[in-house]
């Protein structure tokens, strides 16, 4: 299932396909460890994806939170986790249900 929503042809479904299945050998991304942390992988446990971001540090109004640049990778790992299950529990509830108890938000 690709989600909630019609296609107009059987295409761009293919294409979905056809991509989340490249995503998987070896090289296809650039480095393998690219799609560890992506939304559905083993990775994250059932969570969705962090928020990225990019530069420039500031883009119409919208700042890269402060912690993501202060080097301190145990403090980003920990904002990157919050923002995970933040996430997950708004815009896929039936997904924090199953995964709740695997989780305590500091």
């Amino acid at each position: 299932m690709l989600g909630d929503y019609v296609l107009t042809g059987g295409e761009l479904g293919a294409l979905c396909i056809i991509d989340s299945v490249s995503r998987h050998l070896h090289g296809f991304l650039g480095k393998d460890e690219s799609a560890v942390d992506d939304s559905f992988s083993e990775g994250l446990k059932g969570l969705l994806e962090h928020p990225q971001y990019t530069k420039p540090r500031e883009y119409r109004g919208m700042r890269v939170p402060d912690v993501l640049l202060n080097g301190n990778h145990q403090e980003i790992e920990k904002y990157r986790l919050n923002e995970r299950i933040n996430r997950t529990k708004i815009r896929r509830p039936d997904l924090w249900e199953k995964v709740k108890g695997n989780f305590t938000q500091s």
